[in-house]
């Protein structure tokens, strides 16, 4: 082959075979996880999915689910499902609260709000457990998801992500991630994105372990959520 900076193409080829490979070897096993779990994790937790909704429809008016439209991997538009936490007339609480300069800032800042007004009391209780989320196990089982992968995003987050944009595409959204297990809420958006760059590019089976164990951690100390 012919040497190119001192290394052989041939064995540039190699390097490049065996990455795929892993990676390949990597995505099977990670679905292959997701699956089973997700599965087992709804028939288990059906009994809890039972008592949230009826704990939801006694605390104020609307559906048990509440679903958003965001974008998934290779940009195509996927469905992510919560439990409803908010008012059903939360979308004209907001379209009014923005009127506030200050208030309008930071949406634009972080697409999130200190002290929500449009939470409801079992929505705040679910958000801090991390409750809302656990629908989300159907879009793990149908693959719109994984349960480790940078958070899903809205349409105007991701021109956020710049030259970047294809490379957090490129990954399947997950559950919980390295930004949701380092801070989550708590961070700014520029951090959130570094975080989620990073696993991209570092992601591995050790990766997700970590980043498993992690949030274990961060929901029983209920750290970063809002």
């Amino acid at each position: 082959g012919v040497v190119v900076n001192g290394v052989s193409t041939d064995f540039q080829e190699e390097q490049v075979i065996e990455i795929t490979k892993s990676k390949v070897i990597y995505n099977v096993i990670k679905r292959v996880f997701d699956i089973i779990l997700s599965f087992i994790s709804i028939i288990l937790l059906s009994p809890l999915f039972l008592l949230i909704a009826v704990l939801i429809k006694l605390d104020s008016k609307g559906k048990v689910f509440y679903k958003h439209k965001r974008i998934g991997k290779n940009g195509e538009y996927i469905y992510l499902y919560k439990f409803r936490s908010m008012y059903s007339d939360s979308k004209e609480r907001l379209e009014e609260m923005l009127k506030d300069p200050v208030i309008r800032k930071e949406w634009e800042e972080n697409y999130k709000l200190d002290h929500d007004p449009r939470i409801t009391k079992v929505g705040n209780f679910l958000r801090k457990t991390s409750l809302d989320e656990l629908p989300q196990l159907l879009n793990i089982l149908t693959g719109d998801m994984s349960f480790v992968g940078p958070r899903p995003i809205i349409d105007d987050e991701i021109k956020k992500y710049g030259i970047n944009k294809d490379k957090l595409l490129s990954v399947t959204p997950g559950l919980t991630g390295w930004w949701a297990c380092n801070g989550r809420s708590c961070t700014s958006y520029e951090d959130r994105m570094k975080l989620e760059l990073f696993y991209v590019d570092n992601r591995s089976i050790l990766l997700d372990i970590k980043v498993f164990i992690k949030t274990f951690i961060s929901v029983i100390k209920r750290n970063g959520a809002k």
